[in-house]
Parts: structure tokens; sequence; C-alpha cells
């Protein structure tokens, strides 16, 4: 092993000791430092977000379970400040990274996580910890979303859940890419303040006639791609309301129901609806193609990419913070901080 400091026995987490969603369930226990072998390194958190995913990982729904009692968090920011004896480790020693959690090991809600070195970007200094704790998931699913429509030569896409970050982010790149978009929300208030950011095609769910009004905007502007981020019902609107020949892309569950879909529109208009996970569409990218996506979108992340913050709180008050979250995820992102807000 070597670090660029003394490394401590042990470090305060959250650990998660049952999938039931129940906040008495996370508790701040001191837990020992691991120490990385060949291709691991150990990074000192700075920051680390909430996302849904991370609320559907604590009820037990998300599509892996780790080995419990368990740290959560998909990712976060922070130095590596250890690392096993590879090249690649090597280069990462002293580096502030955006990092990703392993799928069976701690997280990164904690005061430092060890993970594969292959699971972490280098950051620039033009992003701070704040945007780079939430530099993976949200930033590089919605440019991978928009990649992958350009690539298919989609006139027109729709999107659901478009006041979120995640959504928001889409918004732009959209607009930045000059892809005509139809963005979904549930309340007016949310409805209002992406026509604000420019988005010309806004449908409030909720409202009288929404089926009938996406109908007709879909079959206008063309629009075969959907990214469906809610599932149930919503899937089914959605896909029903496309032109023949569609295909609805779901990458979450915000719901947390299955996803649905009328026979008919499989069967007779040819519809299909695709599964999409971060983690699958990284893998098929090398070490150094995914280094060097994270330099490509990093200079967007202050504009195109970015992440509004609510507010940073401390280990201690992750049962509130997660509260707060899942009352009104699109207000902006709670960080925990685990050495201090």
């Amino acid at each position: 092993m070597r670090a660029i400091e003394p490394i401590p026995d042990t470090m305060r987490a959250i650990v998660l000791h049952a999938y039931d969603g129940a906040l008495d369930s996370l508790r701040v226990e001191t837990r020992p430092v691991p120490r990385p072998e060949r291709g691991q390194v150990l990074v000192k958190m700075s920051m680390a977000p909430i996302n849904p995913s991370d609320l559907m990982f604590l009820k037990g729904f998300y599509g892996i379970r780790k080995p419990l009692p368990v740290v959560p968090g998909w990712e976060g920011c922070g130095r590596v400040v250890a690392v096993g004896d590879d090249w690649m480790s090597r280069w990462l020693l002293g580096k502030r990274v955006a990092c990703a959690s392993p799928n069976k090991t701690d997280g990164t809600w904690a005061e430092y996580m060890l993970t594969s070195a292959n699971r972490c970007l280098p950051l620039s200094d033009a992003v701070d910890d704040e945007q780079g704790a939430m530099l993976i998931v949200n930033p590089l699913t919605a440019w991978a979303l928009v990649d992958i429509a350009r690539k298919r030569g989609a006139r027109a896409v729709v999107q659901t859940a478009a006041a979120s970050a995640l959504g928001k982010m889409i918004v732009r790149l959209c607009q930045h890419f000059k892809l005509e978009a139809i963005h979904i929300v549930r309340r007016e208030e949310q409805a209002e303040s992406l026509r604000q950011m420019g988005a010309p095609h806004v449908l409030n769910s909720q409202a009288e006639g929404f089926e009938q009004t996406l109908r007709k905007l879909t079959h206008e502007l063309d629009a075969r791609l959907a990214f469906e981020a809610v599932s149930g019902m919503t899937s089914a609107q959605v896909l029903r309301a496309m032109p023949a020949g569609s295909t609805l892309i779901l990458y979450g569950a915000l719901s947390e129901s299955a996803c649905m879909a009328d026979p008919r529109d499989l069967i007779f208009e040819r519809k299909r609806v695709e599964g999409f996970w971060l983690a699958d569409w990284l893998s098929g990218r090398s070490v150094l193609q995914q280094v060097r996506l994270g330099r490509q979108i990093q200079p967007l992340v202050p504009t195109l990419l970015r992440s509004e913050v609510r507010a940073k709180v401390p280990l201690e008050q992750v049962g509130e913070a997660i509260q707060h979250y899942a009352e009104k995820m699109s207000a902006g992102k709670w960080l925990i901080a685990p050495w201090g807000a």
C-alpha cells in the first residue's frame, strides 16, 4: 500500500442494518478503515449526494443488494489518499476524484471508501467538491441518454420526471444540441420552471387532457424515443401516446411500480421498451475512454450539467436529509459531508 498521509484505523460511517426504508435502520457507527490492494484506491470522502437510486437501495428495491450491515451511497467525491500497487491506482494517488462505490461492499456515506481505481474520474480545478460529488450518476446518465438519441437519429424525444436534477440536464442538453423534446412534469410550478429555462414543450401529467395533448405533440414532432424515469402507469401512458415503432427507454422507477405497457402497442404498433443502466453503458468503455469522457463533460458541469444544492449536512443528520429530499426531490440535492458541513 502507498499513502500520502497517515491512515487511521477507524472511521465514522452511516451504516444500514435492514432493507426496510426505516430511518432507524440507519446509524452512525465506527468502522475499520479498509486498506487498498492491487487495483483499489482509498478515497477520503469530501461529499456524497442522496439520489433516487440511494432511496431505492435503502428499501431493497434497487437492482443490487449488498450484504448487511453496509454503508450506503452510490457516488461522491474526495481525494485518493492510499492505493494498491498498480499503475492506474498510483496515477490516481493524491488526486481529487469523483467516485462510485463497489457493487458488493461499502459505499460513499462515510469518512473513507475503498473502491476500484476504474470507478474514479479525476476532477479538474474547475469542478468544486459539490458538483464533483454529483458528477457520475446524473450528468453521465443525461449525457448517455441524449447521446443515444443523437446516434439513433431521433428527431424529437419525450422525457418524464423532467423537473428532476437529471431531467433539467436533459432539457439543457436538448437545447444545446437542438434536439426537439417534450418534457413531462407532475405539477404546474415545475412546468413553469422549465418554461423559464426556455423549454417550449412542457406538459403537466395531472392536467386535464394530458394524454390527448401528449399524443398530438408526439405525432407532430415525430417523437419516437422516450426517456422514462417513473415506471408504472406512466410508462403505459407515454408509450401509448407515441407513434408506431417508438421506443421507450426505462432508466428509473420513481413510482416503485412495475413497468406497464399495453400489449396492443407492443404487438400491433411494434413499440418497444428497453432498460438503461449507467453501469452497463460505462462497462462498454475502456478505463481510458471513461477518463476521456470525464474530461469531456467536466467543462459542462457549471452550465449544462449542473445540479442545484439545497443543503449540506453532517453524517448525524442523514435521516433529516433523506426525509426532506424524498418529499421534494426537484427542490435540489442534499449532500452528506462526512467531515462536517
